[in-house]
Formats: C-alpha cells, sequence, structure tokens
C-alpha cells in the first residue's frame, strides 16, 4: 500500500521466518492459496462493490480508496488469494485432509463490508470462508471469533442477523472503526474493552461471554479473524495482550471444538503490525492449533 504503510509484505516474511528460526515450521504442511471466485465472493459482497475493485485497479503506482486503503496493479489478485485461502482450507477441514488451518494472508478482510472497503480490507475473507461453510459443504451453524484490536465492522455487516451465525468479539473502544456497540443484532456478541485492557480483562471477556454463548449455539465449525494488533507492543492500539493471552483463548477455542466442531477450526490472519510481536504472537496461536 505504498512505503511505510504497517499493511507490508514484511508482516508475512516476518511470520515464516519465526516459525523457521523456532524449528516448527516443519511440523506445517503448506498449501498454495487459489484465487477466489466471483461467485464465492457473491455470497458476501454485491456484484457492483467487486466491480468498483476491479476498476480501481491502477496500471502503475497507487490509488487510495480512502486515506488508510490503498491498491496497486497485483491488489485484486492477492486479494482474490486471501479470500481463495479460507475456501481452500475450509475444504481440506471439512474433507478430513487437515484438523484445522491457518491462513496467514493480506490483505486483511474483517473491516471490508458487503458493499465497502476500508481498513485495509477488500475482500471479507472470514466471511467468504464461512459462507462457504455454510452453502457448500451444508453447515447449519458457524461461529465467527474475532480478537483484533479493531471491531471488525465488515463481518458485523455481512452476517447480522444471520441466525447460522454467531460472532463474538473483542475489540478498544472508543476506537477505529467507531462501532460495534450502537444496538448489535441478537446473534453479535460484542464485548467492547477500554484502553489499556490486558489479559485478565480479555479472559474474562471469553470466559463469562464467549463461552457461555458458545456452548449455548454450539457451532459445528469455528473461524478465527486472527488480528495481533491488540498485543502490547503494536503501537495500532492500546490493548496489552501478550501471546500468552493468544494461547490461551485458542485452547479454549480448540476445546470447544472438539466438543461441538468435529475440531474443525480454520483462522486467518488480520491485523498484525509490529513485526515481531506479531510474528511470535502467530507463533503462539500455531502451537496450540498443532499441538505443539
Amino acid at each position: 500500500m505504498g512505503a511505510h504503510h504497517p499493511e507490508s509484505p514484511g508482516r508475512l516474511t516476518a511470520i515464516n521466518d519465526h516459525l523457521i528460526a523456532q524449528g516448527i515450521d516443519a511440523y506445517f504442511v503448506y498449501y498454495d492459496a487459489p484465487l477466489a471466485t466471483l461467485e464465492q465472493l457473491r455470497r458476501v459482497h454485491t456484484a457492483a462493490h467487486l466491480e468498483r475493485l476491479k476498476r480501481s485497479v491502477p496500471e502503475h503506482g497507487i490509488v487510495h480508496l480512502d486515506p488508510d486503503t490503498a491498491m496497486n496493479p497485483h491488489t485484486w489478485q492477492a486479494a482474490l488469494r486471501s479470500a481463495g485461502a479460507g475456501i481452500l482450507a475450509v475444504d481440506l477441514v471439512m474433507r478430513g485432509e487437515v484438523e484445522n488451518a491457518f491462513c496467514a494472508v493480506r490483505p486483511p478482510g474483517h473491516h471490508a463490508e458487503v458493499e465497502n472497503a476500508m481498513g485495509f480490507c477488500f475482500i471479507n475473507n472470514i466471511a467468504v470462508a464461512a459462507r462457504h461453510a455454510l452453502e457448500v459443504h451444508g453447515l447449519e451453524r458457524v461461529a465467527v471469533i474475532d480478537f483484533d484490536v479493531h471491531h471488525g465492522n465488515g463481518t458485523e455487516d455481512v452476517f447480522k442477523g444471520d441466525e447460522r451465525v454467531l460472532m463474538c468479539s473483542i475489540f478498544q473502544h472508543p476506537f477505529f472503526p467507531y462501532s460495534g456497540t450502537e444496538s448489535p443484532a441478537p446473534n453479535m456478541c460484542n464485548v467492547p474493552l477500554p484502553a489499556y485492557s490486558g489479559g485478565e480483562e480479555f479472559m474474562g471477556a471469553v470466559q463469562d461471554v464467549w463461552m457461555p454463548r458458545l456452548r449455548e449455539f454450539r457451532p459445528q465449525m469455528i473461524f478465527i479473524s486472527a488480528g495481533f494488533d491488540a498485543h502490547y507492543e503494536d503501537d495500532m492500539g492500546g490493548l496489552k495482550l501478550v501471546e500468552k493471552d493468544y494461547a490461551w483463548c485458542t485452547a479454549q477455542l480448540k476445546k470447544l471444538a472438539a466438543q461441538t466442531a468435529d475440531k474443525r477450526i480454520v483462522s486467518m490472519l488480520e491485523g498484525g503490525y509490529v513485526l515481531s510481536s506479531l510474528a511470535r504472537s502467530v507463533g503462539a496461536h500455531l502451537r496450540e492449533l498443532a499441538d505443539l
């Protein structure tokens, strides 16, 4: 998105380098993300939104859709592969080829609304994956978990009122995108946290608010919008989580998935912009997913 933009290619390089340095990269099976099709994307986004994105791709340089969100000549293809990764992950998990999957993708997706790109996001990757599980694989109930420091306004826009989906999220409030607190739909389980909240407040939200709703809902698959910008080192937000908090939350979701969802989890990268804390947090998340 341009020089010095926090949503940079270095994010994925940092994750890969950390997995190699920790000696855990060999425990994973790697897949190349396919391109999502327009039919798959239209389960979430309008044809007009997708056409606007395609028309906005510049031949050279960078074009800004808003002050934060920019496209270069390769952005559309990258966005299609980010969404395609979630589609492939769902297929692999549903076929039993893998127990769970993590999609190390960019651009992220949880701010992309049905008809609007924003917040570094163009296509709502997690929503595309969840709708694929519902519409193609015939699941009746899925949960979307979002622990990014920013509210997943796009995901809420897609799923508000959809009784097949329970969305559970924490986010700093008040904070960008200044949503998630005004009369959320009944299938939204939002826990806004004030700035400087840390692991204790996060664990309380998960144990006291999320888990009762999730146990009652009994999801058949769990999707995670895995943003790691609530880490105390990440200056994109003001929450104070650390690696062990992400590991603990992942372990709780794994237990739930074992009880209600045949262990099926698909996690997709959202935020996280300080490279060291991002890489360490993803490593902690993956160790729990892979039982390492």
